[in-house]
């Protein structure tokens, strides 16, 4: 693991400032590969609305993972410019602006996935692609509630009343079902797995009532950091969707018992010492999301850090002084990683105390 305060050229860059450690990244990806290797049915298609790059996704496309996931159109958009195509997006897509563009994208990535919970997106969607003029066919997932309560048809009747109408469209083509259980990523463990096991099950029912029902599935995707080895080992899930485990935070290191390193950090400065165990740091809300909690110091656990605003942090010492000064450099692990790297603009990657350089963060504030 490289000291931050060993890269003499990370003294270059103003904070705050994300660090990544490349070391702990290839071998979060090497772990999480690993991990699944035991699962010889089930493909990895990681998440890439944490890293939000595709020089990471490349990383992990190389090691084996199947494609990736983004959440939203125009995080696809970046990636099929930078040559990525085999892309699920697990976000609905809906309006006339939004299907003009993914008509568009379609024409260059004809392995693009999505996924559909309306009927009237159905047909929005036959439509849209007979005026563009496509002789292919888009590819289609069933997106499918199984206790999040976000998106997602509610019943398996509803699930086969969609597969009908989407088999009715001929320039649509169902491959799979989705069923994200976001909501039990952070619990605890075995709380955790009944839970997942329970959604799985309902996952896996719908998808064997679309076959049953004379309908071709082979994907049934699903799974997050924080749950996606439970999925895997459930029979009939095809592919997982971890994003996080890439970078890793404190709500998934505290999630999965340290399953992945912490590869990435917010480097801040201390600007005011108003007190022998309090600093000010310059690193607020606008640079650490909070909605996970707050973020940690990451070389003094005794430490504690609050937002004091947009633009200010504190830390607080309830046991004694706080050994800084005006000037000095301090690191912390953000609690949520990609409401995080979203108010970033670069990676600042290091490997063996060098700097590897600073890395676009390419699909930041790409959310429509």
């Amino acid at each position: 693991m490289t000291n931050y305060k060993n890269v003499e050229a990370l003294r270059e860059f103003d904070t705050p400032l994300l660090v990544v450690d490349l070391d702990d990244v290839e071998e979060n990806i090497d772990r999480m590969m690993k991990r699944f290797l035991r699962f010889s049915n089930v493909a990895v298609r990681p998440h890439q609305k944490t890293a939000k790059s595709p020089a990471f996704a490349r990383m992990i496309l190389e090691r084996g993972a199947k494609g990736i996931c983004v959440a939203k159109l125009s995080e696809a958009e970046v990636f099929v410019r930078d040559g990525i195509d085999d892309i699920l997006i697990t976000t609905e897509i809906a309006g006339e602006l939004k299907l003009a563009r993914l008509m568009a994208l379609l024409k260059h990535a004809p392995n693009l996935k999505i996924v559909v919970d309306n009927r009237m997106v159905v047909n929005e969607l036959q439509k849209a692609i007979q005026a563009a003029g496509y002789r292919g066919t888009l590819i289609i997932l069933i997106d499918y509630n199984v206790g999040q309560d976000r998106t997602g048809v509610e019943t398996e009747e509803d699930v086969l009343s969609l597969a009908k109408s989407i088999s009715e469209c001929s320039f649509l083509e169902l491959i799979g079902i989705q069923g994200y259980e976001g909501h039990l990523q952070h619990l605890d463990s075995s709380t955790r797995e009944a839970r997942c096991r329970q959604a799985m099950e309902k996952l896996v029912s719908a998808a064997n009532a679309l076959r049953g029902n004379g309908f071709d599935i082979s994907v049934v995707t699903t799974g997050g950091t924080g749950t996606a080895e439970i999925c895997a080992s459930v029979d009939g899930i095809t592919e997982v969707q971890p994003g996080s485990f890439i970078f890793m935070d404190v709500a998934y290191r505290n999630a999965t018992a340290g399953a992945y390193r912490n590869a990435l950090k917010l480097v801040s400065t201390v600007i005011s010492k108003p007190s022998k165990n309090r600093a000010v740091i310059d690193a607020g809300t606008k640079s650490l999301s909070i909605d996970m909690g707050n973020a940690e110091p990451c070389e003094r656990p005794d430490w504690t850090y609050r937002p004091a605003g947009d633009e200010h942090g504190v830390l607080e010492s309830a046991t004694g002084e706080i050994d800084l000064v005006v000037g000095d450099r301090v690191a912390l692990w953000p609690s949520h990683i990609d409401t995080t790297v979203a108010l970033h603009d670069y990676f600042h990657v290091v490997r063996d105390n060098a700097f590897i350089g600073a890395w676009p963060i390419a699909a930041r504030g790409k959310v429509q």
